[in-house]
């Protein structure tokens, strides 16, 4: 099971902390790290970058949708996967850190994938080309979608993805909640022992 800790959880307006922090902040950075916004509040005590929510404290998050990166003229959003886990992950090409998970996250897609319980949904910000994030998908193998939103516009109302740090990972159970939120490069196997925990408390 997870090291579980309660943290707060509440409805509120702010929006997430300001774009104009560096790129791929470090964990020092994440020490003040908030995002806000629906019905989930996202802290991280004493700048940990592993935090990790109980069932009975989850909140859902906003639904937003915005630009497939891929299939320009379409659009996805995470109620595209009702019922679905789905591994958010903020990301852009320029990024050391998401150059270095995305093997990572494509393992963890195809595991989903082939359970038949769930997907990677990534989040591209502050790609202003987006031909480049586009070439990175295509020569990283990556087969998971990911929405174009480079000034974190349509993401904002999610609340739960801090925009000033780069590479962020939310894994939202089946009824979209976070169950763990990464303020760093995650491996497959982070990913994987949070999705087979909420796995087994679907089927539980």
């Amino acid at each position: 099971m997870f090291n579980m800790r309660a943290l707060t959880v509440c409805a509120a307006v702010i929006i997430a902390a300001s774009m104009a922090l560096s790129a791929c902040q470090s964990s020092e950075s994440a020490q003040s790290a908030v995002a806000v916004g629906g019905t989930f509040e996202f802290h991280s005590p004493g700048g940990e970058t592993a935090i990790f929510y109980p069932e009975e404290e989850r909140e859902p998050v906003a639904q937003f949708s915005g630009p497939d990166l891929m299939n320009e003229g379409e659009k996805i959003g995470l109620a595209d996967f009702e019922g679905e886990i789905v591994v958010l992950n903020a990301w852009g090409q320029w990024c050391a850190p998401c150059r270095a998970e995305v093997d990572d996250l494509q393992r963890a897609h195809e595991e989903l994938q082939d359970n038949g319980t769930g997907t990677v949904f990534g989040i591209n910000v502050r790609d202003y080309q987006r031909e480049a994030a586009q070439d990175f998908v295509v020569d990283n193998g990556v087969t998971y979608p990911s929405v174009y939103d480079p000034p974190f516009k349509y993401a904002a109302a999610l609340g739960g993805v801090p925009s000033s740090v780069i590479p962020t990972t939310v894994i939202l159970d089946q009824e979209h909640r976070p169950a763990a939120v990464f303020l760093r490069e995650v491996t497959d196997q982070d990913i994987l022992e949070v999705t087979r925990e909420l796995e087994q408390e679907a089927s539980a």
